[in-house]
């Protein structure tokens, strides 16, 4: 089914004129540089009305995006399960960010690649696939991940803690985030946390950025020059909530909420309110699918993301391994970007579907489906490690963690993993009994 008839893709206009206008400077025309001007005025102008064209009143009014509203249209749900944190959280909480950490190292060096290159990267180094394990070699070892790590220490022979990555420093900074202005924080705390601590990011949160630093207010951040408001970057930030909300699904999505606005609109809000809630979820039930289901009554019924993830829950029994799921992903969105929250969140949920009780190839097959698969498989890793638990995760998974986790967040050079997991119990603590 095809939902929408994007556009098709618009050739590189400005690098074509500037070729030309290389071109017929170096043949001698006249007026080049006023032909030029000429031309980026008239763009500016009709991409000014492109912005401008209203949008379906319906559909705005089934996908709002202040938080009561939002509210206002969810399914009966459970909102609270735990009213006090149980024995086993701890090891839940453990299985959670490790399966987390575990699954976006697995795909961050193959990050946004199509699945025929990993299958000959894959083949060329003779690594089981999907993979079992982690890349035995990545390509161009010695180039930097986010100016910090080494793409080699993504690799089992060079690994010495979590390398970096920004999915998890999202996780790092959503709790230094609650434990800097408490559960009460606001979305304007949250944007001057990220003046403070984030050098740098990318798409929504790139621009959210951007124009916090000039100055524009938290909850105006993600209305100035930003197309991307309904991409998978809310997304990535939604494991701090769930870890420091757990079952209690409706003050993670909360918490969500205020961090997805900053830059964020509509289905980006969504997405990161639904896997929240779904992490949150996860901590007290025993199947990863019941989790999902839970974090859809957080969200709006009708919404695109909604819809969407009710229709990946369908649809997965017939869907069994990487390929069917890319395959059947690419003909219901066409044209949709590769890092949008719709596309990445139905691959999440069929990597979860996929890998059953078997964390390996919940991680190896989401990875495998492509996209941007650091962070389909991070999320997934996080829900499947808060209903099994630690133990659960083959140790080669995180043998060379090493009790440390990278970082480029300003100020930090790395956090330790127990630290982290006793942090995250100290919040969880005070929200289930403050609430």
């Amino acid at each position: 089914m095809k939902l929408f008839d994007y556009p098709d893709s618009l050739p590189d206009w400005a690098q074509t004129i500037n070729r030309y206008a290389m071109m017929k400077t170096e043949y001698g025309a006249e007026g080049v540089a006023d032909k030029v001007a000429e031309i980026e005025a008239t763009l500016k102008q009709k991409l000014a009305e492109l912005i401008a064209l209203p949008d379906d009143a319906a559909l705005t009014q089934a996908e709002p995006d202040d938080l009561p509203a939002i509210q206002a249209l969810r399914p009966v749900g459970k909102r609270r399960i735990w009213s006090a944190i149980p024995a086993d959280f701890r090891e839940r909480l453990e299985g959670a960010l490790i399966g987390r950490c575990a699954g976006c190292t697995l795909g961050s060096i193959v990050e946004g690649w199509d699945v025929e290159r990993m299958e000959r990267w894959a083949d060329y180094l003779g690594d089981e696939y999907p993979l079992m394990d982690y890349w035995s070699e990545a390509e161009q070892p010695h180039e930097l991940k986010y100016q910090t790590s080494p793409r080699e220490d993504f690799t089992p022979a060079k690994m010495d803690g979590v390398p970096t990555d920004d999915d998890i420093c999202y996780t790092q900074l959503g709790l230094m985030i609650l434990e800097e202005y408490g559960p009460d924080f606001t979305t304007d705390d949250l944007g001057e946390a990220w003046v403070k601590y984030l050098p740098f990011a990318f798409t929504a949160e790139g621009i959210a950025l951007d124009n916090l630093r000039k100055g524009v207010p938290a909850l105006q951040a993600a209305d100035v020059d930003n197309p991307c408001v309904q991409y998978i970057g809310a997304d990535i930030r939604s494991d701090p909530w769930g870890y420091a909300a757990p079952g209690y699904p409706e003050k993670a999505a909360e918490f969500a909420h205020r961090d997805a606005a900053v830059s964020h609109r509509r289905n980006g809000i969504y997405g990161a309110m639904y896997f929240s809630a779904a992490i949150s979820a996860a901590f007290a039930v025993d199947d990863p699918v019941q989790a999902l289901r839970i974090g859809l009554e957080e969200i709006p019924a009708d919404s695109y993301m909604a819809r969407e993830v009710r229709w990946a829950l369908e649809e997965a029994p017939s869907i069994k391994n990487y390929r069917e799921a890319r395959a059947a992903v690419d003909a219901r969105y066409p044209g949709m970007h590769k890092v949008h929250a719709i596309n990445n969140a139905v691959l999440t949920v069929w990597g979860l579907t996929i890998g059953g009780d078997d964390y390996s190839k919940v991680i190896g097959e989401t990875v495998a489906m492509g996209l941007d698969n650091d962070c389909t498989a991070a999320t997934a890793g996080s829900i499947w490690g808060a209903v099994y638990g630690k133990a659960a995760i083959p140790k080669h998974w995180h043998k060379n963690f090493n009790n440390k986790v990278h970082t480029f967040l300003i100020g930090q050079e790395t956090f330790a993993l127990d630290d982290m997991i006793v942090r995250f119990i100290a919040q969880a603590e005070k929200i289930l009994a403050g609430a």
